[in-house]
């Protein structure tokens, strides 16, 4: 019976747990602090700065192009101590800048004879209407907008997770 009495008082006092013995040794307040945690968080590298180069264009017409007559001396001194020359009005093609070139030579036939000195002898156009050209001004200038405001994306969380030191905006420079 003995047994009996002490296993019912030690299942009582594991039971009770520490309510019996909060009245002898009194409650404990809990303080809870709250504390800004930094956090570290990995930074994206910047994209690699564009570097846009300007196309070169070509722009080809049936226009005659002017052949002007060679300047001939008219025997006066200018300033710089050189000769003056006088273009005449009326020359034969011997005596014009570019004897080489026939009458009613055009701003297509020089095209055509440069593409095929570039080319040897081979020309190619590439060649898109007007339309097409605005379409594609307006497509770039979206495109250097939407790269633009990217930036401004990553300097701004760069910013808001890096303490030390403001990070710059992005400049996009044209070559």
């Amino acid at each position: 019976m003995t047994v009996k009495l002490l296993a019912t008082l030690t299942l009582l006092t594991f039971l009770s747990g520490c309510s019996t013995l909060q009245n002898v040794f009194g409650t404990k307040q809990v303080e809870i602090v709250t504390k800004p945690v930094k956090i570290e968080i990995i930074q994206p590298t910047l994209p690699r700065p564009i570097d846009l180069a300007n196309p070169k264009w070509y722009v080809v017409s049936e226009a005659i192009i002017t052949n002007p007559c060679k300047g001939l001396p008219t025997g006066e001194i200018d300033d710089d101590g050189k000769p003056k020359t006088k273009r005449p009005k009326d020359c034969t093609l011997e005596e014009r800048e570019h004897p080489d070139w026939p009458v009613g030579y055009t701003y297509l036939d020089r095209f055509l004879d440069e593409m095929k000195k570039k080319n040897n002898g081979d020309v190619v156009f590439v060649a898109m209407t007007v339309g097409d050209y605005k379409m594609m001004s307006q497509n770039t200038q979206e495109l250097r907008r939407y790269i633009r405001e990217l930036g401004e994306v990553i300097v701004y969380y760069r910013n808001v997770t890096i303490d030390d030191e403001p990070a710059a905006g992005l400049a996009v420079e044209k070559k």
